[in-house]
């Protein structure tokens, strides 16, 4: 998959889905930097709502490495989840019909 400059190119293939619990996905980018990591969306009951945490694990090489050292990456990618999860509300809103 190549996205535009601000996403970079490389592929995600689910490997593993268990209904209203959790959706674990690999992450294989090539570009702007070669890495491989595991994002998790888990699921859980919170009254009439569900609470959904989004999480990214890895290794880094020592570019990747460097690079954190440089950039706020808490920032960066803070925002991405954050935007994420926005969006991932606004569809479930739309499809149950509801405000949550």
């Amino acid at each position: 998959m190549v996205g535009n400059n601000q996403v970079g190119q490389g592929s995600m293939t689910l490997m593993e889905s268990r209904p209203n619990q959790l959706i674990r996905i690999k992450l294989e980018f090539l570009k702007p930097f070669q890495a491989t990591h595991t994002a998790e969306f888990t699921f859980k009951p919170s009254g009439d709502q569900t609470l959904v945490t989004w999480s990214m694990s890895g290794k880094n090489n020592f570019a990747s490495k460097a690079f954190v050292l440089l950039m706020n990456c808490d920032k960066m990618i803070g925002t991405q989840f954050e935007k994420g999860l926005e969006n991932l509300k606004t569809v479930v809103e739309a499809e149950v019909g509801i405000k949550i």
